[in-house]
């Protein structure tokens, strides 16, 4: 599990989750504030209408009053006026006023309950009440506000209509969110990046070990490391020194070991073949196990050679040439068993970076083996095609083959599938791959195309740059 996504998944829904309990919170908030504050205006009208009335009852008769107040509070019936709310003009041309101000009715009552101004046309006059209510009129639901006069008497009533009052609440408690969400996706990529620049110095500590090969193996900087992950780092190169003197104590026995036995067995050789000049039946077989146990220490050598990385050089090389030569230096083997190398090549100039003397160790030790476990008479097949921006080598025998399950083994040190076929240790495959590995390449095992019996090993190169 990914401890950057896991920490990037939990900031993230954290973040989201307080933003939007902090938008909706505010949203409401907001629309309550804006409620409380429309309320306080339609009080506030309803009183600029009760001072307008005290100071003109006792100037005027009720009739003049009456037109007074049409005069003063009831809107002239225009076109320019009657807009409607959803235009996009909020002032009216020509000075006409407000397009809001269709949505304010007054009502005014004598102390009879006489109507004096009637503007919103609600037939509730005989239940009136001081105080906040809500009236129904021209299919619209109105909050009003009543109140009588102690001095005149008078019933005064202001109303609004409640869809301007959502309206214009909504835009206003939208306004507030509006930048909190709008901040929210800087916010996220703000806390990703946080995140990802905090988990750099973990990546460069990966790298090295990442690009690390059993033949340089070195201890990681503790110094760039952040504090948390200090102990960590300094066990890894606790772990990773152990490691280098285990490989250093391993590849030095087995080089010195097979460079002890070289000499001594070179020496046995030899008397065994002055013996055998005298007695072939007796010595005949002792030299050939000789042979095998110097080919043997001839192997681990050169094992301990790849596995140490020593005058490992690369050049940039023809993969045709080396794969021609390969095949004239193993013809020799293949005459003595009547088997035909043939090599299938479609490429005219095949470039690699490769080191030279390797390449060609690993083809011919391929080729002998398909050699080795052929029938006689039978073709042993080398094709050389350009693939995936490298080169593939094919080589297909005639023999037994390889069961699929048992591939994987077989390129395992020291393994031999069976022990009755061919002289060799079981070291050929695991040195191929090796080498292989080394130029970045790959060796498989596979079956061969037409389904006949038989192994191809497949050998792949990168192309040089």
């Amino acid at each position: 599990m990914s401890l950057t996504r896991t920490l990037t998944l939990l900031i993230t829904t954290t973040v989201l989750v307080i933003a939007l309990i902090a938008a909706l919170w505010s949203y409401s908030r907001s629309n309550h504030q804006l409620e409380e504050v429309f309320d306080a205006e339609l009080a506030q009208s309803t009183r600029i209408v009760q001072g307008l009335i005290r100071h003109q009852a006792g100037r005027q008769p009720l009739e003049q009053l009456f037109h007074t107040l049409v005069e003063m509070l009831q809107l002239p019936e225009s076109p320019a006026v009657e807009g409607d709310a959803d235009s996009d003009d909020e002032i009216l041309p020509n000075g006409a006023g407000h397009k809001y101000e269709r949505k304010l009715a007054f009502e005014v009552w004598s102390d009879q309950r006489q109507p004096l101004l009637d503007t919103l046309n609600a037939d509730d006059a005989a239940g009136l009440e001081p105080g906040f209510d809500w009236a129904e009129s021209g299919g619209y639901r109105w909050r009003t506000f009543t109140l009588r006069d102690p001095v005149t008497g008078f019933w005064i009533r202001a109303a609004q209509r409640e869809d301007v009052r959502q309206e214009l609440s909504q835009e206003l408690a939208l306004g507030n969110v509006l930048p909190l969400l709008l901040a929210l996706p800087v916010l996220v990529a703000a806390a990703i990046a946080a995140i990802q620049f905090s988990f750099r110095p973990l990546r460069r500590l990966e790298r090295p070990i990442r690009n690390m090969a059993p033949e340089r193996i070195h201890p990681l900087d503790d110094r760039q490391a952040p504090r948390e992950v200090v102990g960590l780092v300094q066990a890894v190169n606790g772990l990773l020194k152990r490691l280098d003197q285990a490989l250093e104590r391993e590849r030095r026995f087995s080089a010195d070991a097979a460079h002890e036995l070289r000499t001594p067995l070179t020496a046995l050789r030899l008397n065994l073949e002055k013996l055998s000049e005298r007695h072939p039946d007796e010595f005949g077989g002792l030299t050939a196990s000789v042979d095998r146990m110097v080919h043997l220490v001839e192997q681990m050598l050169l094992l301990s050679r790849v596995d140490a990385g020593v005058d490992f050089r690369t050049e940039r090389q023809d993969l045709v040439e080396l794969v021609e030569q390969s095949i004239a230096d193993v013809t020799p083997l293949a005459l003595k068993k009547r088997i035909e190398p043939e090599l299938d090549s479609a490429c005219v100039l095949a470039l690699v970076s490769c080191h030279g003397a390797l390449i060609n160790t690993l083809l011919r030790s391929l080729l002998a083996n398909a050699i080795q476990y052929s029938p006689a008479g039978t073709r042993v097949t080398t094709t050389l095609r350009e693939d995936a921006g490298g080169y593939l080598v094919r080589i297909c025998d005639q023999g037994p083959g390889i069961p699929p399950e048992a591939r994987e083994r077989a390129l395992s040190r020291f393994t031999r599938l069976d022990q009755r076929q061919g002289e060799g240790a079981g070291l050929g495959l695991a040195i191929a791959r090796r080498i292989a590995e080394l130029h970045k390449g790959s060796l498989t095992l596979g079956d061969r195309d037409d389904g006949g019996p038989g192994l191809c090993v497949s050998v792949w190169l990168p192309a040089s740059a």
